[in-house]
């Protein structure tokens, strides 16, 4: 029996610009960094006080990153929509569809991630 999420993995080409993106622009914790047996390069990050992760990956070995458009995204929830879509535009990092109100009242919006991933970003209601 499944007992919790522990953490979902991104594979990506260019490391450092994903634990920028992550760290600096999203504001997630880098909570470990280590190397897999087989040589792929990890690093984690979580929303501080959360447990669940998210791995990125760097294997070069797998070749290229290949996504194609709406496989994939993280959601995360903001205080500010607003607010927080002008700092990750100051750091290179515009929305690219939205702000819109849902039906229920919140507000969402996405960012392109490097590697092709998306973000989506929630103010509830």
């Amino acid at each position: 029996m499944l007992t919790r999420l522990l953490h979902a993995r991104y594979r990506v080409t260019d490391l450092d610009k994903a634990i920028h993106f992550y760290r600096d622009v999203l504001g997630l914790e880098l909570s470990r960094q280590s190397k897999s047996p087989r040589g792929s390069e990890l690093v984690f990050f979580k929303v501080p006080g959360d447990s669940v992760e998210i791995e990125i990956c760097k294997y070069d070995a797998s070749g290229p990153v290949t996504l194609g458009p709406d496989i994939t995204h993280l959601a995360f929830e903001v205080e500010d929509l607003e607010d927080f879509a002008r700092h990750t535009a100051a750091q290179g990092y515009p929305l690219s569809d939205g702000p819109t109100k849902t039906s229920s009242g919140s507000i969402i919006a996405f960012l392109d991630a490097p590697e092709g991933y998306e973000v989506e970003l929630i103010q509830k209601a």
